[in-house]
């Protein structure tokens, strides 16, 4: 009786063509549900980047305005934050790299983003996303501590 639970053991190795059908199935429906999913995700961290990016464009430039009104400095053209100096217009970050990118501390290849420098305007487009649909455009205070106009758009993220 051994002899013959052995033998049917050593006939029974590999998988039948259909369960293999079947397991590339189930794996193939699987792929077909998640991927939607992983698209869906990669748009939503595109827009929560870019909104981010506008969060930070909005404090770096009422940070630098404020450094500027304490030191009496909205008319000179640099203001020191944190020993770096930004290039000022009328009292507000440059829509340069000199001036809103430093206040902001971004870095193009690090943070995955593309800047296009003004002045007046400073477009940043988030990696990935479709250009001039996944963007924030910081254009510079037009007058003497005026400020100056943040836009986010994210509907190509």
């Amino acid at each position: 009786m051994i002899a013959t639970e052995i033998g049917k053991w050593k006939q029974e190795r590999g998988f039948t063509l259909i369960e293999l059908v079947v397991t590339i199935s189930i794996i193939a429906i699987l792929a077909a549900v998640a991927l939607p999913r992983y698209i869906t995700l990669q748009t939503q961290a595109r827009i929560a980047k870019t909104q981010a990016i506008y969060g930070g464009i909005r404090s770096a430039a009422a940070l630098a305005h404020a450094q500027a009104v304490a030191t009496n400095s909205t008319t000179s053209a640099t203001v020191s934050m944190e020993g770096v100096n930004v290039a000022q217009v009328n009292g507000y970050p440059a829509a340069t790299n000199a001036g809103i990118v430093t206040a902001l501390q971004i870095d193009a290849t690090g943070d995955d983003v593309t800047i296009t420098q003004g002045p007046p305007t400073l477009t940043l487009d988030t990696n990935g996303g479709t250009a001039p649909n996944c963007r924030v455009s910081y254009t510079e205070a037009p007058a003497l501590n005026t400020a100056p106009t943040i836009i986010t758009v994210t509907t190509g993220c």
